[in-house]
């Protein structure tokens, strides 16, 4: 039997986490698939917020710390991961793919658009240019992927610049496309008042010094790849370690970056009509959202379905029975 995934989304802080495996939990044969960004490393768990082990110890969890913080992955990398992950639990279990990252997620559920395959010719021709003329060239036909892309490293530029010049449009605009613009999938987005994000957010930064994350970064070795490096807290952490800062400026500078992140991640899951919102207050425990994820999809609907039709409820309908 085909088990439909199940999508949990919303802002950093919004408790994710709790309610995923408190769902698994009550789905009984339900598994966990990682969608962050940054959780898929090792050696930042702290800074991520990576679910520890004591969290994974009941449910099965997938994606969480695969990579070494030196390796790359870019968001086209992991979505083909996790989709095959995915896709390999289906047909046993239920998939609960939970994460903040919105382009990593919508690159799961919508798919990547195809880029150029490459061409020895153009590639050729670009091998004979130095790494300085490469940069300039991408920078002049893409800005907006030139500041996202590491400069450094001759591959993703040539990549880069190759797919510019075969497709006539910016590498960045081209992989922001989507293969399926309208797939039919389950959905949930916890949703949280602004200042309670904000007030969860400044709280967890404190416990995340508290826990060691100041040790985390101070023990990472050599070079971070390009994507692991824009860990939220990590360049903060290492101006606090070179004294370029103080303690409390660092915690309040992360505290500052994260909250604008997670007034991103808001305006990004306005946007995606296909995740519901469920209302989370400020008092309600795990289990009593966990009661209102069910009573939208019933336990029946979440493991059988397997059909792609569109949820009949509608937001309306969840917003008020969450209040």
């Amino acid at each position: 039997m085909f088990h439909r995934p199940i999508y949990i989304a919303g802002q950093t802080g919004s408790g994710k986490t709790g309610v995923s495996i408190e769902l698994a939990k009550r789905l009984g044969n339900a598994e966990i698939v990682n969608a962050d960004a940054f959780q898929c490393y090792q050696g930042i768990e702290i800074l991520a917020a990576t679910p520890d082990r004591n969290e994974r110890r009941d449910v099965p969890h997938h994606l969480f710390g695969i990579y070494p913080v030196d390796r790359e992955c870019d968001v086209a990398q992991f979505a083909d991961l996790a989709r095959g992950t995915i896709n390999q639990l289906s047909g046993n279990s239920v998939p609960i793919i939970v994460g903040g990252s919105g382009l990593y997620l919508k690159a799961i559920t919508h798919g990547l658009a195809p880029t150029p395959p490459g061409d020895e010719t153009l590639r050729a021709e670009l091998e004979k240019q130095s790494l300085e003329e490469l940069v300039e060239s991408f920078r002049k036909l893409d800005p907006e992927g030139a500041e996202k892309t590491n400069l450094t490293n001759r591959r993703y530029v040539t990549r880069n610049l190759e797919i510019c010049l075969l497709s006539g449009q910016p590498a960045s605009v081209l992989k922001a496309n989507w293969e399926n613009n309208a797939p039919s999938f389950t959905g949930i987005y916890l949703q949280r008042a602004r200042a309670d994000i904000y007030d969860r957010i400044n709280r967890r930064t404190f416990q995340m010094f508290e826990d060691g994350a100041v040790d985390e970064v101070k023990s990472q070795p050599g070079e971070l790849s390009s994507t692991a490096s824009k860990a939220i807290g990590l360049r903060e952490i290492k101006q606090f370690l070179d004294g370029e800062i103080s303690e409390t400026e660092c915690i309040e500078t992360i505290q500052q970056i994260t909250r604008r992140y997670a007034k991103r991640q808001e305006t990004w899951f306005k946007k995606e009509r296909q995740f519901i919102p469920v209302a989370c207050g400020v008092d309600d425990t795990t289990e009593e959202i966990v009661d209102r994820i069910l009573k939208i999809f019933t336990i029946t609907e979440l493991q059988s379905r397997t059909e792609n039709k569109p949820c009949p409820i509608s937001k309306t309908e969840i917003q008020t029975e969450s209040n």
